[in-house]
């Protein structure tokens, strides 16, 4: 299943028992918004999130940031409402917590069409439990299959570091190992995959460079927990100029009829193959998709 390219540099989390912060994201520079019933939600005040997020997503108001909410699992004494209501107010996609092998997406995936979810609503997985990292080719393989719908992976670092008691240490050096093979069973699968959140937020300098980490691991975005965070995460996430002007320079010189058949070219004095044109063209595909989200 090839999926349309969208930004997805940011995802902000924000909690559904907050009704002032789910307005507040209407008017927020983010790409995507993860709507909130589990962990940033006190079980007494479950029922009331869920009611503030469907009214909130189905009056709308978003413009083009995608809308996801994450629901409690299904073993939860809320997790089966938050689906049907979830399904009810029709956001982009649902984020389904602690996913531990493909059986749990395969569920919910049928839940879905049991429920008559719309075609157009895909499923993110949290990956954030130890049989999670033992299992991530299989579950990143869902992404093949039509019918399970999953379009995204979500590192929870936090529940991750509570689960093996690794320390979230700077530079991440325990955690490294699981990001990357959860990049890799995202990259097999086709799918997107965005970075944990970083929980100083007052800490620039660390998230910067938490940021930059995830760029250099193939990160597609970050999860965030403060809005202070959206624009240095974007400064990270997003291609810059020259990215931009190389690749559609290397495009163009591969479209010259003379370089049809050639493999390997060279380009202001270095060799480039075709291989490094199709990674441009995707550079481009997400610059422009950025350019349109702005406009």
């Amino acid at each position: 299943m090839t999926l349309p390219i969208r930004p997805r540099r940011s995802a902000l989390y924000m909690p559904g028992s907050n009704a002032r912060a789910l307005e507040k994201a209407r008017t927020l520079d983010v790409d995507c918004l993860l709507l909130d019933l589990e962990d940033a939600v006190a079980p007494e005040v479950k029922d009331l999130a869920r009611n503030q997020i469907v009214d909130a997503v189905t009056a709308g108001g978003y413009g083009n940031r995608e809308v996801v909410i994450r629901i409690n699992g299904l073993e939860t004494p809320w997790g089966e409402d938050d689906l049907r209501a979830a399904i009810k107010a029709a956001p982009d996609a649902i984020l389904v917590p602690k996913v531990n092998s493909p059986a749990d997406l395969q569920r919910i995936a049928h839940m879905l069409s049991v429920y008559g979810a719309p075609k157009n609503l895909s499923l993110w997985a949290m990956m954030e439990t130890p049989q999670a990292m033992l299992n991530a080719g299989a579950i990143g393989a869902c992404g093949k299959d039509a019918n399970v719908r999953l379009t995204c992976f979500v590192m929870g670092t936090n529940d991750l570091a509570k689960e093996t008691r690794a320390r979230l240490s700077p530079g991440r050096v325990a955690m490294t190992p699981w990001l990357m093979t959860c990049v890799a069973a995202a990259r097999a699968g086709g799918i997107d995959i965005l970075d944990g959140v970083y929980n100083a937020f007052q800490d620039e300098e660390g998230f910067a460079a938490e940021c930059a980490q995830g760029v250099e691991m193939g990160m597609d975005g970050k999860t965030l927990i403060h809005p202070k965070q959206i624009e240095p995460c974007h400064a990270a996430f997003s291609p810059s100029e020259e990215e931009i002007a190389w690749a559609r320079k290397i495009n163009e010189t591969f479209d010259q009829p003379e370089n049809a058949g050639k493999g390997a070219i060279q380009v202001d004095g270095k060799m480039v193959e075709r291989l490094h044109a199709e990674m441009g063209k995707r550079v481009i595909a997400i610059a422009d998709a950025i350019a349109a989200r702005a406009s």
